[in-house]
This record gives structure tokens, sequence and C-alpha cells, in this order.
């Protein structure tokens, strides 16, 4: 079932969550206990990250410096075509720009469309770790708008290989990630916001945002969307703060504020333990506040740990 038909065909807040691919060399054990802590309260879909390559540098015996091309988390598609045949839930695989060429985008969505897969997140993705600006593949695409517009395409029939004839129909649901305190690349929020319209125009149905601690932020977006001409479903990230370490590093590498409230309530903490107690705490608060303004899902980032959104669904659904 997709997506899109989930939300309008609910009379009330529906819930999913993210899971990452088992790391290389790993099985889906972990994924599967995740998923079988949550099952109970009906998750409508659950979305599966997409990793690309990396580079990394090892020295050699004898001292020279050899580049390796390692992917840490494969198996986006089949972890994602497990899911769904195991579980009867829907998939949300993640389709990046990022380290993927047009014809690698389009056998893989011919792949899931296999498999009997209808909804995917098509997102710019992060550039090569370490480089300070993303730099597309030469036959890929530079940003998420061509991204939609490549699976709109497949949607009506049309593949890259324009000789091809009496073309098979990919049809996907297509969401796209929205920033309610903009993208860290972006020079400010009106640009960002229209490169959202940008993507939205292109065909994706609804918006699934980054992270916030601040539901006014999330109200504030929503609003400035339907400013913007942006009519399509958005959906609420929420992520519970699980250490102490992400007081400091989640503002750094999402460009994102946390409410002095809860700053304070984390400088009291003595442990991790303790900070996820607190993380926890506040996302329960939050995603009650946003179920009662009948928000049409909450996406929880759960990074595989599944006792706090378990704690979390427990409290709100």
């Amino acid at each position: 079932m997709k997506v899109i038909d989930i939300i309008n065909q609910s009379d009330k807040t529906v819930f999913s969550f993210e899971l990452l691919p088992p790391l290389k060399g790993n099985d889906a054990s972990n994924i599967y206990r995740t998923i079988e802590s949550l099952i109970d309260y009906n998750p409508s879909y659950i979305n599966i990250t997409t990793h690309r390559d990396e580079m990394i540098y090892k020295e050699m015996p004898d001292g020279s410096i050899h580049k390796q091309v390692v992917r840490k988390r494969p198996g986006t598609v089949a972890i994602a075509a497990a899911i769904q045949h195991k579980y009867g839930i829907p998939v949300v695989p993640h389709i990046l720009c990022g380290g993927f060429t047009k014809s690698e985008t389009e056998h893989v969505l011919i792949d899931l469309n296999f498999m009997g897969i209808e909804n995917v997140l098509a997102l710019r993705g992060d550039g090569v770790k370490g480089d300070t600006v993303f730099r597309p593949d030469p036959n890929g695409h530079a940003n998420a708008d061509e991204l939609v517009k490549q699976i709109v395409d497949l949607r009506n029939g049309k593949y890259l290989d324009s000789d091809l004839k009496n073309t098979t129909p990919l049809d996907f649901c297509i969401g796209v990630a929205g920033y309610p305190e903009k993208h860290f690349e972006a020079p400010n929020f009106d640009t960002d916001l229209g490169y959202l319209k940008q993507k939205v125009d292109a065909g994706a149905e609804y918006i699934v945002t980054q992270m916030f601690f601040d539901n006014q932020v999330y109200f504030d977006f929503v609003e400035k969307c339907r400013a913007e001409g942006i009519t399509i479903p958005i959906i609420p990230g929420i992520k519970p703060i699980s250490n102490l370490r992400h007081l400091t590093i989640l503002p750094k590498i999402f460009s994102i504020d946390l409410p002095q409230d809860l700053v304070n309530e984390l400088k009291k903490c003595k442990n991790n333990d303790d900070a996820k107690l607190v993380g926890t705490e506040w996302a329960i608060q939050q995603s009650k506040e946003l179920v009662a303004n009948k928000v049409p899902s909450l996406h929880l980032y759960t990074m595989g740990m599944s006792d706090n959104a378990r704690k979390i669904v427990e409290a709100v659904f």
C-alpha cells in the first residue's frame, strides 16, 4: 500500500519508524527484533536507509597508502523486500542522488517494482566523507528534485533507454525531506523552502521533516509551506535523544537548535542512561502534542534502538 493512501485513508495519526540496514558482516536479527518490539502498535510503514560507498585509506606494509572503496551497510533493497514479505508492512527504501548514477537508480527502482515495493523516499544524500561540498556522480543527479523527476518519468513508463517500446510504468509513491530549521547548506530559510517547492512541483507526494525538538518550529514550518503553495502532507520526524553526546553532536551535524528547557534537563544528567530517560520523555511529550494537533503521521528516527521507541509509541498510541 502507498504511504499517501495510508495517510489519506486514516482518520487518526499513524506512525512509522526508520531502520538502518545491517552492517556488512552482520545478519538481520537486530532489525527483526526492533520490528517485533513495535509491531503490536501497528506501524503503518517502515523506512529503510540507503548508504553510499565510502573512501577509506589504508597504510600498506611497505608504507604506501591504498585507497579502498567500501559500503558499510549494503543490502537496502534486499532487507526492504525481506521486511515487507515477512511482516506484511509497507516499506519505504531511501533512494539517493549521492554516489549513484541515473542508470543505477533506474535498476534499483526496477528491482523494487519486481519485489512489490510501492514507496520510496527521494533524497540528495550526503557528500563523500571529508568533502566540504556535495559533488554528484558525473552521471547522476545533483539535487533531489532531479531524482524525483526520474522516478516520475518511470511512473509514466519513460526509461533512460528511449528505444524501449511498450514499457511498464513503475508507479511509486514518492516522499521527500523537509527542513524546519533549513538544510545546513542553504544560505537562508526562504531559499531552502524554494528548493522544497521544486521537489513538490516535480512530483513528491508527501514530506518527512528533519528532526526538531521544539514543536513550534514544526507548526511554523507547516504554515510557511502552506503559504508557499505546498499542500501535500508534512510528516514530523522525531528523534529521541539517547546519550549525552547528542547535546553537542546533533546541533553541529544537523544545524538544529535544542530548546533551553531540554538543554537544562540534559545538563543535570550524570550518565547516558539518565540522558536517555530525559530524551524519551521529551519525545513522548512532543509526540502527544503533535497527535493532539492531528498531524498525519509521526516518523521516529530510531537508529536501531527499539526500547525508547517502544516507550514513545506505548505512551502515545
